[in-house]
């Protein structure tokens, strides 16, 4: 019941209430879903996993960053209980992950779900870009062509409008709620095609075809059709990353250098330019950022009110600046202790030594991760592979997120779930050791986050250098 209702509530925010209940979401039925899904949980949580991890501190801790940004920030202390909601939905992936999905068959249908997700939004987006794009030719006058353009828009909310390089328009691929920009989509789909590869089972060719071969090429035409730029360069991390076990670290940049310049000339990106010069609007903002960050830098300018205090009233595009700059390095800390403590343990796993099998490890009195009293069988080279996974997916979203202001979607808090889940899988079957003092992991942190701004710094001088 708990993990049904766990996919559901993932679903619903993924795709939206309307999309899932139609009619019935007049009625809050997400609500409903919700509440249930959190009394169901309740009976999970003694012994569980969410109290071993350190996430579940950094996921509190971010939390009351929020508020606390809002409390200083802006100075409005009824805003800061109402800046929770804006971290609670999202955060509570994390949990329900973890309470929930502790097996590889239920990691592989949050996989499936989200595959789901993706190809639902393609499916949708590749019917309007052939069925429903606005006829050719001038309107009969302004007022009738807004007009027009506004019915358009609302008529095909899978499609957006905006202008490329060239001056002509480009129809850019996204979802609705959580993915409702093309980015958005762009950094969830590179991040759900590692995890497909999950549903892969050796000597299996056709099963292999049908769940994992298809699906990933339709979702790399989605990634096309979104004309995301910060995809297309998650993408090429992505195939350096996973090529250069194989072939060496020169031969996947040559690979991605290849691929590159093959999607330009494939007008990847909708016409729009990947360059120090186009990316220079950026760059500004990231500076006017670290600026803000100096002016508040323990609980920044308030959650969502970066735009407000740049020159061109925009955020800054770029996950870590925007994480300091309206949390503060206070809120940076605990992103980054999420963020290290999911990678270090999905890194952990992905390289573990090649031994043979351990004998399972099981604390005293503490329930297996099945919750049948026997562990599923899953073998070393198995639990590294998924490891890897969660690696490239990381990579994805961290590579797409250097160029969004997201740092705080429930796709990060996903991800660190499964990381953990997988980490679980790994102590039970004594492949792995226990994980970090939690001492280490928050000293780690500190060093991390730090490093993240100075690594921004740095990065910027060097581009004022370059002009």
């Amino acid at each position: 019941m708990g993990f049904v209702l766990s996919v559901l509530y993932l679903l619903v925010n993924y795709l939206t209430p309307p999309v899932v209940f139609g009619p019935l979401a007049q009625a809050r039925v997400e609500l409903i879903t919700a509440t249930l899904l959190f009394f169901v949980s309740l009976p999970k949580l003694q012994g569980s996993l969410i109290f071993k991890t350190i996430q579940t501190a950094a996921v509190v801790g971010i939390m009351f960053a929020g508020s606390f940004s809002v409390l200083f920030g802006e100075g409005w202390a009824g805003g800061a209980l109402m800046a929770l909601p804006n971290f609670l939905p999202s955060a509570l992936a994390y949990f329900v992950i973890c309470l929930h999905c502790n097996s590889k068959k239920k990691l592989q249908v949050i996989v499936l779900m989200l595959l789901f997700v993706c190809l639902f939004v393609i499916a949708h987006g590749y019917i309007d870009l052939h069925q429903g794009l606005p006829e050719a030719g001038a309107s009969r006058d302004e007022d009738t062509r807004s007009a027009e353009a506004a019915l358009w828009d609302r008529e095909h909310p899978y499609l957006l409008r905006m202008g490329q390089d060239q001056g002509k328009q480009v129809y850019r691929l996204r979802g609705l709620g959580l993915i409702n920009d093309p980015n958005d989509f762009g950094q969830l789909v590179v991040c759900v095609i590692p995890l497909v590869f999950i549903l892969w089972r050796p000597r299996r060719m056709v099963r292999n075809i049908v769940l994992v071969l298809l699906p990933v090429s339709v979702l790399l035409f989605g990634v096309f059709l979104s004309h995301s730029r910060g995809a297309l360069l998650a993408l090429l991390a992505l195939a350096v990353v996973a090529a250069r076990r194989r072939v060496g670290t020169l031969p996947a940049l040559m690979l991605a250098a290849g691929l590159f310049f093959a999607a330009m000339a494939l007008h990847f990106t909708g016409g729009r330019d990947i360059s120090a010069e186009s990316g220079s609007d950026r760059t500004a903002l990231w500076s006017e950022g670290l600026e803000l960050l100096k002016s508040h830098p323990l609980f920044g300018v308030g959650i969502g009110q970066m735009q407000e205090y740049t020159s061109e009233h925009l955020t800054a595009h770029n996950t870590v600046v925007v994480c300091a700059v309206e949390l503060g390095l206070t809120g940076l800390y605990f992103w980054s202790l999420f963020l290290f403590a999911s990678l270090r343990d999905s890194l952990a796993v992905a390289s573990l030594p090649k031994v043979g099998e351990a004998v399972p490890i099981a604390s005293e009195g503490e329930p297996s991760p099945q919750g049948t009293g026997e562990l599923e069988a899953i073998d070393r080279a198995e639990v590294k592979r998924m490891g890897r996974l969660v690696v490239l997916s990381f990579t994805g979203f961290l590579v797409a997120g250097w160029f969004l202001s997201r740092a705080y979607v429930m796709t990060f808090f996903l991800l660190g779930g499964i990381a953990e889940v997988v980490y679980e899988m790994a102590l039970q079957r004594g492949m792995i050791a226990p994980r970090l003092p939690k001492a280490r992991v928050l000293s780690y942190s500190g060093i991390f986050a730090i490093s993240l701004v100075l690594l921004m710094y740095i990065l910027l001088r060097l581009t004022n250098l370059m002009h």
